[in-house]
């Protein structure tokens, strides 16, 4: 049949396949439906507490053409989308709402969140901090939110961790990094912003270590412990680090700057972090890259395949820099060469630096921070997603933001260019039924459906093999994800998935390869994920390295409105949030296609349904 992606046309009968486990319901998608539930109920006390905050600020704060995105003024990165402040909020319903609930991704109960803070490991438990508002779905009033988990999958609600209830964080408790002794005790740095609007890092630790879930937590009465240096504006100066521990014995922070348009990172030594001493070299500067927040610094072996403590340095170690650059909001990063000696870094390529090279994650994804996990010797990657709706909708909601699946960080020696990320394989614990697909073959201007029994929690892992039908066919060059998304057709692509379409196609999320003379493109295109008009729909993607010896692969988590994708065993990624009106609950469907013109396709896939996580407050009046 014909790939309009345009217009919605009639499809082929369902693929008959061999491999399915079953043709009848198993127990786990009665586990699953019974998830559904729990969310659903779970959604409606929240958008039911949120309605009367949500009539309040239309009487009072309507949109402004005018208005400043949320969070700029204290001298954070915009942490609302006012390009979308004149849409017209669509004609969302409760059942919409709820469906864009996410069933294993972690999110608060209710209200805003935003930067992942001070992951750890303690006893047993990995804890999670994150930004938090507690009394609205819009940023503003940052604490500390606070969650545990065994397996960084299933997790549960703890207390707020810190308030902004002193003069050095009365306007907000924000974003910091935890750096746990060789003695075992835990350090918290973090930035506050002050009664004047100041940014100064802070320290924080435990109450009681003996505590598993670290439920109390004590500012150092000393506070703050740096203010900005000469010369770094008041606003230009946040989010501490780990430490790290030198020859010298001396422990080194990194926290984020500028000057003027120059991105930077100044480094801080330290023997007991309460006492600072700048260093006299930046650890690195990038001009014109802007302002660099939520620094990452650490590791990673060249020829290893477990992760490294922040400390260790060697011949056979590259250390990775990240920023998130607030002008730019994405998660840049390079590898490099760490001289210790005056705590400088250079990258290896001078044109892939930071702020001009690679990202962590091409979608919609920022801030994100690592820790080193060492009960199972590897690091792990947070990230935050925020909406891309307009606030009207996310105080219906009662929520906005979450996180992504966490994920591993390796270095690819085989190309030994680039990272590799990956969820944790915690998140395999979720699979329940499976269905495989074997050389499924998709024609030029094809679309096929995939009997599945439902679409909307999925962990996909496909397969690309082409045929070349025309051997004099020229291909295009630096031909990117297409002006038109995955309705653009070329000789050599796009081909992939549909994902959270529905029936007709009338709403889809292509996820797709596109190959070129030169290179191979890695795309998501959201411009059909939704008929509302009031939220984003970009085209994201960049190019994926391919072996000569590689068939193209691509894993994707479907969790109703986040998809997160993964090329290459995730040389390339992107996330992808999405606002279906008509592709939820049993009309989401999964599709794959082939809009080339000169190839076939033919596809493998297994599929598994994933259960819910079942996110939940922790049950204090149980043994833990």
């Amino acid at each position: 049949m014909e790939a309009n992606l345009d217009h919605a046309p009639p499809h082929t009968p369902l693929l008959n396949h061999p491999h399915k486990n079953g043709d009848k319901p198993s127990k786990g998608i009665f586990l699953m439906l019974y998830s559904i539930v729990f969310l659903l109920s779970l959604l409606a006390l929240t958008m039911i507490k949120s309605q009367n905050h949500l009539e309040k600020l239309e009487k009072s704060s309507p949109f402004d053409s005018n208005i400043s995105p949320r969070g700029l003024a204290q001298g954070v990165s915009p942490k609302s989308n006012p390009t979308l402040f004149q849409k017209v909020s669509y004609n969302w319903t409760n059942a919409m709402f709820s469906w864009q609930r996410t069933a294993f991704h972690f999110q608060p109960q209710k209200n805003w969140m935003n930067d992942p803070d001070g992951p750890l490991f303690h006893m047993g438990w990995y804890h999670l901090f994150y930004q938090y508002n507690p009394d609205s779905a819009v940023w503003g009033n940052i604490t500390w939110g606070h969650a545990v988990s065994r397996d960084m999958i299933h997790w549960l609600y703890l207390p707020i961790a810190m308030l902004p209830n002193k003069w050095y964080d009365i306007n907000g408790v924000w974003t910091g990094s935890a750096t746990v002794l060789p003695d075992g005790k835990i350090l918290m740095l973090y930035t506050g912003d002050t009664n004047k609007y100041v940014q100064v890092q802070n320290l924080a630790y435990p109450a009681n270590l003996s505590d598993p879930l670290l439920l109390d937590w004590v500012k150092y009465t000393g506070n703050p412990i740096l203010v900005p240096p000469p010369g770094i504006g008041s606003k230009d100066f946040r989010d501490p680090t780990t430490g790290w521990i030198g020859p010298d014995e001396k422990w080194r922070v990194a926290i984020g700057s500028k000057k003027g348009k120059t991105g930077l990172s100044l480094v801080y030594t330290t023997i007991d972090f309460i006492n600072f001493e700048q260093n006299d070299h930046y650890l690195h500067a990038v001009p014109g890259t802007g302002m660099w927040e939520c620094l990452d610094f650490y590791p990673v072996s060249i020829n290893g395949s477990k992760g490294l403590d922040t400390s260790v340095n060697g011949p056979y170690v590259k250390h990775v820099l990240k920023a998130s650059l607030d002008d730019a909001r994405v998660d840049s990063y390079a590898l490099g060469t760490y001289f210790v000696e005056n705590d400088t870094w250079v990258p290896d390529n001078p044109l892939k630096d930071v702020g001009i090279g690679l990202l962590l994650d091409y979608g919609r994804y920022y801030a994100s921070k690592t820790f080193y996990d060492k009960e199972n010797e590897r690091r792990i990657l947070w990230g935050w997603v925020n909406e891309t709706d307009i606030e009207s909708d996310d105080l219906r909601k009662g929520w906005a933001s979450l996180q992504t699946i966490p994920r591993t960080v390796l270095f690819d020696n085989k190309t030994g260019s680039n990272l590799l990320l990956w969820p944790v394989e915690e998140v395999e614990s979720l699979r329940l039924s499976s269905d495989e697909f074997e050389g499924v073959v998709v024609k030029p201007g094809s679309v096929v459906p995939l009997n599945i029994s439902l679409a909307t929690q999925l962990d996909i892992f496909a397969e690309f093999e082409i045929e070349w039908l025309n051997s004099e066919s020229i291909g295009e060059s630096n031909i990117g994800c297409g002006r038109g998304g995955a309705a653009d057709r070329s000789a050599f692509g796009p081909f992939g998935l549909l994902a959270i379409a529905d029936d007709s196609l009338s709403e889809q999320t292509p996820i797709y390869f596109r190959l070129s003379n030169t290179t191979t493109f890695f795309c998501v295109d959201e411009t059909r994920s939704s008929k509302a008009s009031d939220v984003a729909k970009p085209i994201y993607g960049s190019q994926v390295p391919i072996l000569s010896d590689e068939k193209l692969s691509m894993r994707v988590l479907v969790d109703h409105s986040i998809i997160e994708s993964f090329a290459q065993g995730g040389r390339t990624v992107i996330t992808s949030r999405i606002y279906p009106t008509e592709a939820i609950y049993g009309a989401a469907r999964l599709f794959v296609f082939n809009n080339a013109t000169d190839i076939n396709i033919k596809i493998s896939l297994k599929i598994w349904q994933l259960n819910s996580a079942f996110i939940r407050p922790f049950p204090f009046d149980q043994n833990q």
